[in-house]
């Protein structure tokens, strides 16, 4: 068990990462994360070492991850009065132009694609890692890739590949 509880310990941060890119706001993000990892601490018998733990944790986050969207679409979504950016605040400077942006753009993709792009760009995951995560074939993977670095650049304006990571 203390061999179980040190490898979910190790993974904490990058699925912290995941759901705050996820999600786009840390407290939501953090109770993700609170609740996989309570999740799978109960449910630590039902864990087969057929894989590691990080994929098995991954799956356990993005499928809470479904389940609390499904039921947000029912009740309807809060939006945070302080999270209203300023009308005439500037911004700081144009990276952060362009990382907003990019975020924009990221959060118009749908579900599916933007899972597999985050979990390739953000937590630097091989395609057969994502793929098992996501439980899809390989090459469904790929395509939903393909789809969404498209997407971005359509809706970036750029005719460049993204800076998102391609090789696996």
């Amino acid at each position: 068990m203390t061999d179980f509880l040190d490898q979910v310990e190790t993974c904490v941060p990058a699925l912290r990462r995941y759901a705050r890119a996820l999600t786009r706001n840390i407290d939501l993000a953090d109770d993700l994360v609170q609740d996989c990892l309570e999740r799978a601490i109960s449910r630590r018998a039902l864990f087969r070492p057929t894989g590691p733990v990080r994929a098995w944790l991954f799956t356990i986050l993005l499928n809470l991850y479904r389940n609390s969207l499904r039921s947000s679409h029912r009740r309807g979504q809060t939006v945070d009065i302080d999270t209203i950016p300023e009308p005439s605040t500037p911004a700081t400077q144009p990276g952060h132009i362009a990382l907003a942006e990019m975020a924009r753009a990221i959060e118009t993709l749908p579900l599916d694609q933007k899972e597999a792009l985050l979990l390739i760009a953000l937590e630097g995951l091989s395609y057969s890692e994502a793929a098992t995560i996501l439980g899809i074939p390989q090459g469904t993977l790929m395509s939903r890739l393909g789809r969404a670095r498209a997407a971005l650049r359509v809706a970036t304006g750029n005719s460049a590949e993204p800076h998102l990571r391609t090789v696996k």
